[in-house]
C-alpha cells in the first residue's frame, strides 16, 4: 500500500470520529442548553442571530428546504421568537429577524452551557476558555477547508 493510501486510511478513521464526536457534542449541548424548542428551530434562530434573512437564504446555514424554513419560520413567529416582513426591494419575498424574545431565549440556553462547561471542565475560567477557543478554531478550520471543497 503506498503512503498515499496510508494517508487516506488515517485520515478515514480521525474523520469518522471527529464526525461522531462532534455530533455528541452538538446533541449535548443542545440538552444542557434547554432551548426549550426543537433543534431545528434553534438552527433558523441562530443563523438569524447575524441579522434578517430571507427564506432561501436560511436554507444553507440550516441544512433544510425552503418549505421546511417556511414551516419553522411560522411556528418561531407563533410562539414570538421572529418576526417576518415583506422585503421592501422584492415584496414577493418575505425576510424573517429575531426578536428580543429570540435573542434572550439563545442567549440564556447559552449561559446554560457556558455554566455547564465550566463546571465539567473542572478548570479555571481562562483555561476553559482556552480549550473551547481551540476547538473552535480547529473545526473552523477544517469547516473553510471543507466548504471550499462543495462550493
Amino acid at each position: 500500500m503506498d503512503s498515499r493510501a496510508q494517508d487516506q486510511q488515517r485520515i478515514t478513521r480521525a474523520a469518522k470520529d471527529l464526525m461522531s464526536g462532534v455530533g455528541r457534542l452538538g446533541r449535548t449541548m443542545y440538552r444542557i442548553g434547554d432551548f426549550g424548542v426543537p433543534h431545528s428551530h434553534v438552527n433558523v434562530l441562530t443563523a438569524l442571530e447575524s441579522g434578517p434573512l430571507r427564506v432561501g437564504d436560511l436554507t444553507l446555514p440550516t441544512g433544510l428546504t425552503q418549505p421546511r424554513v417556511t414551516v419553522l419560520l411560522q411556528e418561531l413567529e407563533e410562539r414570538g421568537l421572529l418576526e417576518r416582513h415583506r422585503c421592501t426591494e422584492d415584496r414577493r419575498a418575505i425576510r424573517a429577524h429575531l426578536t428580543e424574545r429570540g435573542r434572550e431565549l439563545l442567549h440564556e440556553a447559552r449561559l446554560r452551557i457556558a455554566a455547564a462547561l465550566l463546571d465539567a471542565l473542572g478548570t479555571p475560567a481562562d483555561d476553559a476558555e482556552r480549550m473551547v477557543a481551540s476547538a473552535r478554531e480547529t473545526v473552523l478550520t477544517l469547516v473553510n477547508a471543507l466548504e471550499s471543497e462543495v462550493s
